[in-house]
């Protein structure tokens, strides 16, 4: 039967070398797909598995999802150490080389200057959570003062960032779970694009943070591809042949 391409992200070309170890989606090495000025970073998947309507199927057995999400943000994480790329969404499946060449030419302008915004930038998330196991809300004061606190943390945190974006809190994403022995409500979820180089003194300001609030606990993750910040142009949202998942969906 014959394979199609998983694409895990649009990248510049760049020189470091991706470890020999490194496997994506079906246990496949990732290759590098040039076209022009881009490189598509793709796996050979079965048809038989990804194409549309065995792909909808398998979109709804959990442990599938989770080992490809794993699988897929390994990739990326790989990438991530190398260079800045722009990760599209889980699950984004074209017929073959050709086809991947023809949306990096459709697609070319948008990818680079989304890859320009990106270069040298990654993303790191921020969570709140405020009460224990159980809650099912807050007091007005306590709530004042956690509110006031995410005010503070953001600010700061701001002002370290290029760009930043306030999200919906939420618990697992799909991709990345949450934290064993979670506790309390999460109360404020957002993204920071920082530049590396500035990445020590975000996660400084973060910890800096970190306890000045009883009962507030914050929680930092990342080095992570900038996902956050390609949603709104769309191209993190391609989805080529078969539908598509996003790391936050």
């Amino acid at each position: 039967m014959s394979a199609l391409r998983y694409v895990y992200a649009i990248c510049r070309p760049f020189s470091a070398a991706l470890t020999a170890e490194l496997t994506g989606v079906g246990g496949v090495p990732p290759k590098l797909l040039r076209h022009g000025d881009l490189i598509a970073v793709v796996g050979a998947v079965p048809e038989g598995e990804f194409a549309a309507e065995p792909l909808r199927r398998r979109l709804e057995d959990v442990h599938w999802l989770e080992a490809t999400a794993r699988a897929h943000q390994g990739v990326i994480d790989a990438l991530t150490a190398v260079t800045s790329p722009l990760p599209l969404r889980l699950a984004t499946v074209l017929r073959d080389d050709s086809g991947v060449r023809v949306m990096m030419e459709e697609r070319r302008e948008d990818f680079l200057r989304t890859l320009d915004r990106l270069d040298g930038r990654v993303e790191w998330d921020v969570s709140v959570y405020a009460g224990t196991p159980g809650d099912t809300g807050k007091s007005g004061s306590s709530g004042n003062l956690a509110d006031a606190f995410t005010r503070r943390l953001h600010d700061t945190l701001s002002e370290c960032a290029e760009e930043n974006r306030l999200l919906t809190p939420r618990g697992q994403d799909g991709v990345r779970e949450t934290s064993p022995g979670e506790e309390g409500k999460k109360i404020f979820d957002a993204a920071y694009l920082v530049p590396r180089s500035d990445s020590g003194e975000f996660v400084a300001r973060v910890n800096g943070k970190a306890g000045e609030e009883p009962g507030i606990r914050v929680e930092l993750t990342g080095p992570w591809a900038a996902y956050s910040f390609t949603r709104s142009t769309g191209l993190t949202g391609f989805t080529g042949l078969t539908g598509g998942m996003d790391r936050r969906s």
